[in-house]
Order: C-alpha cells, then structure tokens, then sequence
C-alpha cells in the first residue's frame, strides 16, 4: 500500500463506510493512515453521525473535533459519547475528525479549533447528543429486525437486549441499518443522577499508544523520497534578510537547495543532519532597521514610565483618588515585572506536505486550528481551499504555541514548501532553539499595585496599572490583558484598573492561562501583602472578601482544610495560598516551601482544590492540575526569555530555559468539589494559583517579596 493509497483510505474513513483502519495495515513511518489513537481493529466502519462510527466488531470510535496534545479531549469527548450510547469503555476509541470549520466548530469560538479551557465546555450537550443519537438509531434498527416495540430495547455496556424474546446483540451488527434509520431531531439525554461514565476514573484512551510507540506525530511521519527543510532565522525580533551566501552551504554532503522565504533563508536536505549543518554554513547579513533593539531591562525600564501616565480604563469602582487621600489610611505600594516566557512543548513545530497526483495537497501537523491553516497554506499555494486537506496529528503538547493568528508557524511551512519544485513530499521542521528562540512568547508585562487599609484593618482602596503587549494586537483594551484584575473577585469598595499597550516587534501569543498568568500572581501576592500589614490570617482575610463568590471561597476552603492551615507545619518552612478563577474554573491552592540548598525555593507540597462543574473524567482533571502546577512552578521559579545588549536573544533550549526537573516536582495532592454546574475547562486554570501561592510562602519564610520573575534571579542576585 503506498502512501497515496493510505490518504485516500483516510479520507474515505472520515467521509464514508466499509473501510479498514488500525494500526495493523500501516507502518508507523506512514502515518497518513487513519490510526489515530488506539483506532480499533479490522472493523468495517459506519457512521451514526458526524462524530461517531460504529464497526463490525462492535468499536465506536469517535471523532473529537479537538486535537489530542496530551490534555485529554480523545477521553473526555468519548466519555460523553459513551455515556448517552451506553456503551462499554473498553470498546471506545478516538481519532480526530477532517477539518470542517462548520461541521466541527468550537461552539465558543465559531470555527474548528482547541483552546481556552474550552474542549468539554463547548462540547458537552454536544457530544451527548451525538452518543444518545446514536443509540436511538441502534434501538431503531434492533427493533425493526426483532420485530418488537423500541421502547421495550434496553442498551447496557455495548449490548443491546430483548429481555421478553431472550435476544441480544452488540453494536456492530446493527451498524448498517442503524445508519438508515431517520436519527431522533432532539435525541433524549440522561438525567445526570443516572451517569455511568460522567464522572468515573476512566483510563485516557491516548495513554497505551503513547507508553508503547505506537502513537502516531507528526515527526513520525517520514514518506519515501521526503525532503527535510529547516530555515535559519534572525537573532533579533522584526530583522529581515538583507543578503546571503550559501556557497558553503551548498557544500554540505545531502544539501539540495537553498532558498530565500519571507521568514528567513531556507535549507533543502535529504536528511536532518545535512539541513542542520547546511543551516549552521549559512552566512546571513541581516536588516535590522525595523528590529527590536531594546533589551528586557531597557523595556522594563520603559514600561515602568507609563505607570504614572494616563491609560485604558478595564474597571473602576467607588472612588479611588477620594480613598487614597483620605486620612488616617496606610497605603501599601509595589511594583511587579514579568518576563517573557516561551511555551516550550515537548515536540517543537513541524509539518509534512504532500502533493497528491491531482495536485491537491494533504498536511500532517499538530493542527490547533486547522481550518486557519487550511486557509493560510491554500493562499500561499495557490490553491483552492477544497484541494488543501489539513490531517491533525497528535501533538507533544502546546500550551497555546499552536493557537496563532493568522497560522504564522503554517505560514513560514507552506512557503517554504511553495519554493521548492514540489515534486517531494516535504518536511519542515523547527528545533528545540528555534523554538525557544522564536517568539509568540507570553508578553512581558509589568504591574504597579497600590492599596489603602483603614485603622480597623479593611481594605478601602485598590488601584492597580498594567502595562504590556497587547496579544490581540488592539489599540484600544484588550481584555487579554487585564483579565483576572478587572473582574477583582475581592468586595473592595473602591477600584481602579487600567491597561497600557506597548507595541514591540517581539510577537505575542496567549501562553498556558493567558491573562491569569500574570494578573493571578500579582493580585494574589498583593492582597496577601495587604493581609499581611493589617495581621490577619491570609485564608481568613480572602474569605471576607469573597462572601460574594461562593465558589471562589468553595475552593479556598476546601484547599485549606485539605493543608490543616492554621496547624502545625515543620520547621524552616512556610506556606502561601492563593485562589484564582480563570475560563469560568475556580482553583485554590496552598503551598508548603523551605529554602533549598542552593538558597532557591524548594517547594515540597501542594494541595489543590478544583471547581470546573461536573467533573467529566476526575482522573483527567486531576493529571491536568498536576500538569498546570508544574508547568507553572518551573515558570515561576525558573523561566525568562531574555532580549540582551541589542535586543538578541539569550535563551536557546532546556539548559537555560528548563522545565522543572522530575526532583524538583512537589507531592500534589487533588480534590475536585462536587457539583452539578456546566463543566468547564482544566487545560489551563492549574496554573494561575501556583506562582503567588509560591510567593506568598516565600514571603513569610524570608521576609522578602517577590517584584520579579523567576524568583531564581532574585536569589542569585
């Protein structure tokens, strides 16, 4: 089978019946099969609908309109399904769909794409609907053959049965005529006092594939004949190619081509190895006239002037000038500068292209919005969106690197691809430092917080300015920004938040909980500070302040009592709290820390407290609260991309932007409130609490609050 006749079976898959899919029929190097994750076996597929098929031998397979970058939409998007179908778990699998941005759209955002915690939230009456669909039509069919009332069928564990005649039968047999039955136009949904599923300690369906290699990315992807294209980059943001030379380049044993692209210089290879050091041969005289040359400090510097200037009012409450200047009161001020930060996925960016013989085009990549990228590679390549298929792939993670405007990593991929002759199949593939030092970071921002406290110890006045990129590209408030503070959850009397937009030729990108990542640590360091000068216990304190948001205070609570706070803690440590919403999920946290060896923090213990509504998949939300505390804790601790003396970037890979180590991960423990609201999302809002959390502790432990990001910096200082 070649690797044409693999696509073209992948394609009738996702649009038809009667094909084979499994790993069996494809080797791993040609992925373009329709192996998905755990896809089934040699099962003849029919589909209910657009996001369930069902096979002979009784597999229902779901296509999650979600890409599967390790934060669980393949289980949770099948539970769902399973739930209303009655399904077993064991017979479940999941493979992501075609790219239809109307067909598969994120009911939030209006087209096909992954992001901002939305996966189950946007799916969840969804899916449902798909599952209960299908297994009305199944009812429909097994009646129609048994020749019984359908209301006298029962479903269980992926048996369907008629107790009164004593038959019964799985799924598969009744596909086929399943899908010509008239499906229900509002299919009935359970009560959710009768889930099965929803709500159990399922295994992920992406997991076995993953531990034993079978899972399929897109660096797996290797056709015959494949062509291997790096593209050597500017050292300084916004820098063009004024002129090269590729004489030594071109003398590199395996490398083919070398061309101009708008992003840089692109190297053509017959293997990776060739394409590196064809790329390293390169000489590149760069036009910096539009660069950013400033360096993190001169823009921090920068930054901190516009504090005392006016800006974009995000929320204003009371009267805060009045507060400020009234007698008898204590003002408390800081100053906080966040750095920027890469996203630093496991897997960097790649993306394979290969020319069909009617020249349309298929692309295997780690798509987080694929009809955006169908759209982009289609313009630069000429060609009709409909003769662009987008295959998403499974993704060693994101964390938001994936989720760009305007698809600028699919940009530089299909114009590489479009100079070439096209006649190979083609990869194009970043590395670890292109990576780290390719922008899209998380903006660097800085905060000034100031707050009044009367004599009774009550917060009167809270004014705070935020100064940063604006992700949304906006000129006037961009929400991004300020989200976190200008919904203060606090009952503080009087408010004022207010946002500057700095333009910077260093592109930004929502990093792992977007605005929260930098809103979340300020306020809750801040307010902690403020408990801190009245002497009152920093849970007590929050709790006043939030009998307006029970959940909030649910979380807060919860985290806590999980902790003993208030109780005995060992000595030469501390322990810091904090509680933060983000993406409509609450999450408290309290943290234990000492000072480690190396005179850095060293953080032994986290309890976490989650709300995000009806608990889907509890074993996926807490390895997604585990995941966000580390993820979060090796920023907080350790992480800054650094523009130096020019503008040129410092950071490179995980020797100098590094991930929190294995021995460095703290004992987490995780408790989920039960509740019978919407779910929400989990991706993200683990992150936001940890780092002020963290903060706090340390506080409390060496007196010295943290104003910069990482805390490494200020201790090695």
């Amino acid at each position: 089978m070649t690797l044409h006749d693999i696509a073209a079976t992948r394609r009738g898959f996702l649009a038809g019946s009667g094909l084979l899919i499994g790993v069996a029929i494809a080797p791993k190097f040609l992925a373009a099969a329709p192996t998905g994750v755990q896809a089934g076996g040699d099962s003849a597929l029919t589909p209910m609908n657009a996001f369930v098929k069902i096979g002979t031998d009784d597999t229902v397979t779901v296509l999650s309109k979600h890409i599967e970058f390790g934060q669980g939409p393949f289980t949770g998007l099948a539970t769902l399904v399973a739930e209303e179908l009655d399904a077993d778990w064991g017979q479940m699998r999941a493979v992501h769909s075609p790219t239809d941005n109307k067909i598969y759209a994120n009911l939030l955002f209006g087209l096909q794409g992954t992001g901002g915690s939305s996966s189950i939230a946007n799916a969840y009456e969804q899916m449902r609907k798909a599952g209960a669909t299908a297994r009305a039509m199944l009812v429909a069919a097994a009646a129609d053959d048994w020749k019984v009332p359908a209301s006298e069928i029962t479903v269980e564990k992926g048996r369907i049965r008629h107790a009164a005649s004593n038959r019964e039968s799985g799924f598969g047999a009744f596909a086929e005529k399943a899908a010509l039955q008239t499906p229900p136009a509002e299919p009935k949904l359970k009560d959710p006092k009768d889930f099965v599923l929803i709500g159990t300690d399922l295994p992920k369906l992406d997991t076995l594939g993953k531990t034993n290699g079978s899972a399929i990315f897109t660096l797996d992807i290797t056709p015959d004949n494949l062509l291997i294209a790096v593209v050597a980059h500017p050292e300084h943001f916004g820098a063009t190619v004024k002129s090269f030379d590729d004489t030594e380049a071109r003398k590199v044993q395996g490398v083919v081509d070398v061309k101009q692209v708008p992003q840089g210089v692109a190297v053509y290879a017959e293997n990776t190895f060739a394409a590196l050091k064809g790329r390293d041969a390169l000489s590149v005289e760069w036009d910096l006239s539009k660069a950013e040359t400033r360096s993190s400090e001169e823009l921090s510097a920068d930054y901190v002037k516009l504090f005392r200037e006016k800006g974009l009012e995000a929320a204003g409450k009371g009267n805060v000038e009045e507060a400020f200047n009234a007698s008898g009161l204590q003002t408390v001020e800081a100053e906080i500068v966040f750095p920027f930060l890469a996203h630093a996925p496991m897997e960097p960016l790649d993306a394979v292209f290969i020319k069909a013989d009617d020249g349309s085009v298929d692309i295997y990549n780690g798509a987080q919005f694929p009809g955006m990228d169908q759209a982009t590679t289609a313009q630069i390549l000429g060609l009709d969106e409909s003769k662009v298929r987008v295959n998403t792939q499974l993704a060693g993670g994101s964390f938001g690197r994936r989720a760009q405007f305007g698809s600028p990593y699919m940009q530089e991929a299909a114009s590489v691809y479009a100079a070439s002759d096209r006649s190979r199949p083609l990869k194009h593939m970043w590395t670890r430092e292109d990576d780290i030092r390719g922008g899209f970071y998380r903006p660097m921002y800085a905060h000034r917080m100031r707050g009044a406290i009367n004599a009774d110890g009550e917060i009167m006045a809270w004014e705070q300015v935020i100064v940063g990129q604006s992700i949304m590209g906006k000129a006037d408030l961009d929400q991004t920004s300020v989200e976190g503070a200008s919904n203060l959850p606090y009952a503080i009397p009087n408010l004022k938040v207010t946002s500057h937009n700095v333009p910077l030729a260093v592109p930004p990108l929502w990093w792992r909980s977007v605005g929260h990542t930098h809103t979340g640590f300020a306020v809750e360091t801040f307010v902690d500070e403020l408990f801190e000068k009245i002497g009152r216990d920093p849970v007590e304190g929050r709790l006043a302040l939030l009998k307006e948001e029970p959940r909030h205070a649910g979380v807060l609570r919860k985290a806590a009592e999980m902790a003993n706070w208030g109780g005995h803690v060992p000595e030469g440590r501390a322990r810091g709290v904090a509680v933060v919403e983000s993406f409509s999920t609450y999450v408290g946290q309290v943290v234990e820390v000492s000072v480690g060896t190396d005179g850095a923090p060293h953080v032994h213990k986290v309890w976490c407290a989650v709300d995000c509504g009806v608990a889907v998949n509890p074993n996926v939300i807490k390895a997604q609260m585990e995941g966000g505390i580390g993820y979060g804790l090796g920023a907080v601790l350790f992480d800054a991309v650094t523009l130096g003396k020019g503008g040129k970037i410092i950071q490179s890979n995980f020797h100098d932007y590094r991930s929190i180590r294995i021995n460095e991960m703290p004992d987490v423990e995780v408790e989920i409130i039960k509740s019978t609201e919407k779910p929400t999302g989990v991706g993200e809002p683990g992150v936001p609490p940890v780092g002020p959390a963290v903060a706090n502790a340390w506080r409390r432990l060496t007196g010295a609050p943290v104003r910069k990001l990482p805390i490494v910096n200020i201790v090695s200082a």
